[in-house]
């Protein structure tokens, strides 16, 4: 799972990011200022770092400025700041910063920017070793993250523990029950049909066309398997 350090001061978009990225598969603690974070930089390296720009106690430019300097050349910065002008994003990347995004946003355009940034970094900080390749799609049990082509794909968490299982029995028929006893340790009740749209669901994010996916298939009166096609 990806470690990101949020240093910003806002104690309430720092709060509602470390539970948003949480239920996404990415760890995330906060850090309100520039001399916690440096000090958490130092003692437990993250993985990527969401950096503000106005901070209590100084610049965030200046902290970037210690991390290209030899503090840590190789992290991921993304800069977050409510200055959006074009002057402040300029510095920043030139200074070695590798994204930047002003506030407000929305937190599905962050995630994707550090999905982005972190597999830009490299696969070591981004793929566990056992992820899952099938062709253009990768299931990343560790991340909790589905990409296919590269480009991220948006599922629940219920959702992905489903296409894991899935995709770990591939080949093989599984039953709704199977399916969501092996998820989540439930038992399907008899009029409980809420798996099939999960599985409508997951085809949208996974399959080139959801009408007629490659995938995975509907096996009628049974369940569900996965192809592990290559593609």
């Amino acid at each position: 799972m990806p470690r990101v350090l949020i240093l910003d001061d806002d104690d309430r978009l720092a709060s509602m990011l470390v539970r948003y990225l949480g239920e996404r598969g990415v760890e995330a603690e906060i850090a309100p200022d520039i001399a916690t974070g440096l000090a958490r930089l130092r003692s437990q390296p993250p993985d990527a770092l969401l950096l503000d720009v106005m901070l209590p106690d100084g610049d965030g430019f200046d902290v970037l400025r210690q991390l290209r300097g030899g503090l840590a050349p190789e992290l991921p910065v993304l800069m977050l700041t409510a200055r959006g002008d074009a002057t402040d994003r300029i510095v920043g990347l030139e200074m070695g910063a590798d994204d930047y995004l002003p506030k407000p946003f929305d937190p599905r355009e962050l995630l994707a920017r550090l999905h982005a940034v972190l597999r830009r970094a490299g696969p070591s900080t981004t793929t566990s070793p056992d992820a899952l390749v099938f062709g253009r799609l990768l299931i990343d049990p560790g991340a909790r993250s589905v990409t296919l082509d590269g480009q991220a794909r948006e599922l629940t968490a219920h959702q992905f523990d489903l296409l894991l299982v899935l995709a770990r029995a591939a080949g093989r028929v599984l039953s709704r029950e199977q399916l969501l006893e092996q998820a989540r340790g439930d038992v399907l009740g008899a009029f409980d049909r809420s798996i099939d749209v999960h599985m409508s669901r997951i085809r949208a994010a996974i399959e080139d066309d959801p009408k007629r996916p490659r995938r995975i298939k509907t096996v009628r009166g049974v369940g569900y398997v996965f192809v592990a096609a290559q593609d």
